[in-house]
């Protein structure tokens, strides 16, 4: 992929990302919404650490995509998702690389949510 905007992680912007050895269930509003033992930890710079979960382990009937878009020039450009648990709707609570730049492809199929609007449980395996 060549894509201009496009920029390589390195000691200056260094991006690792970690496969978590622990089982987790991922719980909002009281609620179960999945549970992985795939979760991939991206660590970035100085950024705190951000947990992905695998589509596939998450229920996606509580997701739904939102309009909302944003570019990162590591990664590549995210889309969006809203999370409704009862009667508790969460706007852009989660967002997903879709195509991710090389440097991150693991996270394709993948969904990470802010802070506040879910919990990561870890449980031993």
């Amino acid at each position: 992929m060549s894509d201009a905007r496009m920029r390589i992680p390195g000691p200056d912007h260094p991006i690792t990302l970690v496969r978590e050895m622990s089982r987790a269930v991922i719980r909002a509003g009281g609620r179960q919404i999945g549970e992985t033992g795939d979760v991939l930890t991206l660590h970035e710079s100085a950024y705190a650490p951000v947990h992905y979960v695998p589509r596939g382990d998450l229920d996606m009937n509580l997701l739904t995509r939102t309009a909302t878009m944003t570019f990162c020039p590591y990664k590549g450009e995210a889309s969006y998702f809203s999370l409704a648990v009862g009667d508790e709707v969460h706007p852009d609570a989660a967002w997903s690389y879709e195509t991710p730049y090389p440097a991150v492809a693991p996270i394709a199929d993948y969904i990470a949510f802010f802070p506040g609007h879910t919990e990561l449980i870890f449980r031993e395996s």
